[in-house]
């Protein structure tokens, strides 16, 4: 195979991946018409009749039959779903029981009116909604649509007809859709269905002729549906040759897999929204566009500072049209500069973008007809700053995208005060007075100073006048200025009249400078508005990042997600995460308008929800799940101090990316767990391994040669009972150490894991307790000479003495095992300490172990890996254990002269006298 013949593996994964998705998910059939009355419905029952007499499993949710017997009698034999009834108003609503379907799972449902509007309350503002929830649930839905209620195509179709249809369904779910079934019948069969009242009741069906159904608007009507249809097809065909082109790849070339990737296109759209009120018409063209290109289409609008100052009802205007971008499928931005060609033009080569799409300005009314128009066109600014874009322009349409005065739950009347440019009447004053200031300075100094340096004053009054309170203030101290200077300085004196006519042009100079100035200071401080805010946004998004990297628990994760979203959204924030059975962690307290159940509905499904979305868009909260790479971590739930801020790209956006962040850190604290838990359970493991291998063969060797003395004294004669027994004797005392030694661990492991162990102090003589432990260590040692350097006066000192006769003893033990005679205990007394010494004259220590002498005293480390020497490790643990807990120290170093010396340092006060020995 050739290389450039071998398969991507990226687009072999996302293959891959995408059929798996494909897979889980359910398959979408849409019966789409031009019109009512074409036989949407009747044809989707008559499937489903057959479906149903193959087998398959089919559930009615919804099916409109509007009064027609013939539709209507098809239902029989279908199982129909209860609807659910919700109250609104005083009235009872029949709605669409998205739970029950849901339990239900059948193999094929039917929802009809997938352009239809949910009742208030419900999960979801829109049936459709419900639709995408159903197929995520993995349910094969049938669902009918009209060409009118199209988002791209509303418009259009409005002004075809004259009749506007507020319920859409983004172009997406359509071209989403796995099969698309168009049911056509020409106008002059639907006109006269219409007529013998198969579509409408007989007075409704009398004004739908009049309106709607006109045969011009038919037969345009019809004409749409077509093209749209086969827009559909086309992309199931390019979606053809897409997979075919791969498929010839890999399959190693058949001649045609480089004219099947021939087929595939590229260049962006941008669509330029303005406020104007046929914004909504422009992205509804590009969208529209872009479907019939397959190319990825972007929406963006730029705000200068006039446009700042544009009343809250406009803006929200803005906002919707935005939303309307975002649902038909487009990526949205808010830019910001005072040029708005030369910020369209770096957008669209920033994302490489090769149309842009352009609404119609309106014509000129009034005087505006007659005046010259001085600013250049925005289609001749953008292809003088962009030669290469195509342009297009969209033409206006009489509708616009708007939102509400209440567009979101939780906000009142006068949460808009701040959206409005407020008039800094203060700034007025100031420019007024400064005026004023400035002409009773210059009036003693006009008898000293000319006339051009007076006029400097003044123009430096205007200069900071605008410094200090912006463009409007500054103009109107330019105004006064002027006037001022020409009323109280340019002869003749106090009057407006003019000697000179050269002081025309001085005046005009004046006010220009003036008028120049405050437009200059206005440009500055909205450029360093937009740098606070960018600035603001991208330090929170910093200083969150940093303070997770050195997150280390779930909780400190929460914590610092929760003050960086409330610090930036100001309101509450909540930051929700799962438990060990991955099940949303609710509030013991939640605070006022949270709803768990949305936030678990946000959780399960892995879509925002609440305030500002389309799922249960009442709630006060907005709801965002924890997208982390592996799976969903939580919901981060928010009540904003703006609400309104949630419907501005940028904020939005900024809130996703603080979620990202949020998700991945408690991802990473997640497997930093696991990673922890998996190490102690190696180490466990090993733990194991090493205390069964040693017991397997300590345990096991003095055990066998019990059992075999012991039977052998049935056959041994009388006089060897005494060696038998001897023997049997030692090897008993053998497994006895062995035993006390796991017993002693096991109950200092406990005292330190459940805090300090238990001692018995009190004041004892170092040498009975060195020869106690001599007698106790003597069936070890055997008839090896043990040797004592014992410093003479000796005081008391306070310690366990069982334990640390414990120590001593398994000390001598290990020399008499690993070492050679004779074996030297000694012991001295320094100031504040008690150093004991256990030395042997053998081999030393292990040179493996050098530099790191610690390692004898861990668990099952023995100074031979494999050593026939019994033993299972245990014994220099048990002494640094009981040391420790003494707050002392053990060490081991390879002495002069050769031998391993173990030194015990323990911490000593001086002892009581005898008086208060004997009160103690």
């Amino acid at each position: 195979m050739p290389p450039d013949a071998r398969p991507d593996p990226d687009a072999l994964l996302a293959q891959l991946r995408s059929d798996e998705a494909r897979a889980l998910r359910g398959k979408l059939r849409i019966y789409f018409g031009a019109s009512a009355g074409v036989g949407k419905t009747w044809a989707m029952l008559s499937a489903a009749q057959r479906e149903r007499a193959a087998g398959r499993d089919v559930l009615v949710g919804v099916a409109e039959t509007h009064g027609r017997s013939e539709t209507a009698a098809l239902l029989a034999g279908l199982d129909v779903l209860p609807p659910r009834e919700v109250d609104h108003r005083g009235r009872t609503l029949a709605e669409f029981d998205l739970d029950a379907a849901l339990a239900r799972k059948p193999a094929v449902l039917l929802v009809d009116e997938l352009a239809h509007t949910n009742a208030p309350g419900s999960r979801h503002a829109k049936r459709w909604q419900d639709v995408q929830e159903l197929l995520a649930a993995g349910i094969e839905v049938w669902s009918a649509l009209n060409v009118q209620h199209l988002e791209s195509l509303n418009g259009t179709v409005g002004a075809i007809t004259g009749v506007r249809v507020h319920e859409t369904v983004p172009d997406t779910v359509l071209d989403e859709a796995d099969e698309v079934v168009l049911v056509d019948v020409t106008p002059d069969e639907l006109a006269a269905r219409l007529a013998a009242g198969k579509v409408y009741l007989p007075q409704q069906a009398e004004r739908a002729a009049q309106n709607f159904f006109r045969k011009g608007n038919l037969i345009a009507l019809r004409e749409i549906a077509l093209r749209r249809t086969a827009e559909h097809v086309e992309d199931d065909v390019r979606g053809w040759r897409v997979e075919q082109s791969g498929a010839a790849g890999r399959n190693g070339g058949n001649g045609q897999g480089g004219e099947l990737q021939a087929w595939n296109t590229s260049g962006a759209i941008l669509a330029c929204v303005g406020p104007h009120e046929g914004a909504a018409q422009t992205v509804r063209t590009a969208a529209r566009l872009a479907g019939q290109l397959n190319v990825r289409w972007h929406a963006a609008y730029v705000e200068t500072p006039r446009l700042q100052r544009l009343a809250a009802e406009e803006r929200d205007r803005i906002l919707a049209v935005l939303k309307l971008a975002e649902e038909l499928g487009a990526a949205t931005a808010v830019l910001t500069g005072s040029d708005v060609a030369e910020q369209l033009a770096e957008q669209a080569r920033r994302l490489n973008c090769a149309t842009l799409v352009l609404g119609r300005p309106a014509p000129a009314t009034g005087w505006r007809r007659w005046w010259p128009a001085t600013p250049v066109p925005m289609p001749r600014a953008l292809a003088r700053r962009a030669p290469a874009l195509d342009i297009m322009e969209v033409g206006r349409a009489d509708s616009s995208r708007r939102l509400s005065r209440a567009p979101i739950a939780g906000e009142r009347a006068d949460d808009d005060d701040h959206e409005k440019a407020p008039v800094h009447w203060p700034g007025y004053a100031w420019a007024t007075a400064a005026s004023v200031a400035l002409t009773l300075l210059c009036t003693p100094l006009a008898a000293v100073l000319e006339l051009s340096n007076i006029v400097m004053l003044f123009m430096l009054g205007v200069v900071g006048v605008a410094m200090r309170f912006g463009r409007g203030p500054s103009a109107l101290a330019a105004l006064l200025n002027v006037a001022a200077f020409d009323y109280f300085f340019v002869p003749p004196r106090l009057s407006f009249a003019v000697s000179d006519v050269q002081y025309v042009l001085t005046f005009a100079i004046m006010l220009g400078v003036g008028l120049l100035v405050g437009q200059l200071m206005a440009g500055l401080r909205f450029a360093a508005g937009v740098s606070t805010s960018r600035e603001r946004r991208a330090r929170s998004l910093f200083e969150l990042t940093r303070e997770l990297s050195a997150a280390l628990e779930s909780t400190q994760v929460v914590a610092l997600g929760a003050a960086a979203v409330q610090g930036h959204f100001g309101g509450h924030a909540l930051v929700l995460v799962t438990d060990a059975a991955d099940q949303l962690v609710l509030p013991k307290n939640p605070p006022e308008g949270f709803d768990a159940q949305v936030a678990d509905w946000a959780f399960r499904h892995g879509q925002p929800a609440g305030l500002a979305t389309a799922t249960l868009a009442a709630q006060p909260w907005h709801y965002v799940p924890l997208q982390a790479p592996m799976r969903v971590r939580g919901v981060l739930a928010l009540s904003p101090a703006h609400p309104r801020w949630l419907l501005i790209p940028e904020q939005a956006q900024q809130l996703d990316t603080l979620a990202r962040q949020i998700a991945i850190a408690l991802e990473r604290v997640h497997y930093v767990e696991v990673a922890q838990q998996a190490v102690v359970e190696m180490e466990s493991e090993r733990l194991r391994n090493a205390l069964l291998g040693a017991i397997s063969h300590d345990v096991r060797t003095p055990l066998t040669a019990l059992i075999a003395l012991a039977e052998s004294l049935q056959t041994l004669p009388p006089e060897a009972h005494a060696e038998a027994a001897r023997a049997i004797v030692a090897q008993a005392h053998e497994l006895h150490a062995l035993v006390n030694n796991l017993l002693d661990m096991a109950r200092l492991e406990s005292g330190i894991a459940g805090g300090a162990v238990n001692l018995r102090r009190d004041w004892q003589s170092v040498e009975e307790v060195v020869g106690s432990a001599i007698r106790a260590a003597r069936p070890a040692l055997g008839n090896t000479v043990v040797q004592t350097a014992l410093e003479p006066g000796l005081p008391l000192v306070e310690f366990d003495a069982v334990l640390i006769e414990r120590v001593l003893v398994n000390l001598i033990e290990n020399a008499t095992k690993y070492g050679a005679p004779p074996i030297m205990v000694g012991a001295r007394a320094e100031p504040g300490t008690l150093r004991l010494t256990v030395r042997d004259h053998g081999p030393g220590l292990p040179t493996a172990l050098l530099g790191r002498e610690q390692k004898l005293f861990d668990k099952f480390t023995r100074g031979e890996t494999e050593s026939a020497t019994p033993g299972v490790g245990l014994g220099l643990a048990i002494c640094r254990a009981v040391v420790s807990a003494h707050g002392g120290e053990i060490a081991a170093a390879n002495a002069q002269g050769g031998g391993a010396e173990f030194t015990v340092t323990l911490p000593r006060r001086e002892p009581p006298e005898p008086a208060e020995e004997a009160q103690l």
